[in-house]
């Protein structure tokens, strides 16, 4: 019983997420930080109200806090917009340049010739499809072999 769950607790994919969502907590604390103490002030100088929390729609004797809606817009605006251009951006331009230095090894080719009627047929085929003649078995290349 343990062991399994040692085995489930030490695979890769729950690690990385217990790190994600360590890391998304931090990160978390540091945009609010950067919306609280950043862009609401922006917003105070040339609103004049410190957020968006004030505008509240009075109907029926119901209150619908809008404001609210609109503070949590423009962090989730914030928020992609960082994540967008602070991680996955970077980290693709990263992932392209390490895959252009990996080489490409070399596919063997999908199809060849039959040597009677010059169809193409697979590689793996023993036999023609079209006119039935055996076809030699061709032998795979070793790796790093030039022709």
């Amino acid at each position: 019983m343990l062991k399994g769950f040692r085995d489930f607790i030490l695979r890769g994919n729950v690690v990385d997420l217990a790190v994600a969502v360590i890391l998304g907590a931090a990160f978390n604390a540091i945009v609010n930080s950067l919306v609280a103490d950043v862009f609401n002030p922006l917003i105070a100088a040339t609103v004049g109200k410190p957020d968006f929390s004030s505008i509240v729609l009075n109907i029926h004797g119901g209150h619908i806090k809008v404001g609210n809606f609109f503070n949590a817009a423009v962090s989730f605006l914030i928020i992609s917009t960082v994540v967008y251009f602070g991680i996955v951006l970077p980290m693709h331009y990263f992932l392209q340049r390490m895959k252009k230095n990996d080489p490409v090894p070399p596919q063997p080719p999908a199809t060849k010739t039959c040597t009677e009627c010059l169809s193409d047929i697979p590689a793996a085929a023993k036999r023609c499809a079209h006119c039935a003649q055996p076809q030699p078995v061709l032998e795979p290349e070793p790796v790093g072999a030039k022709q």
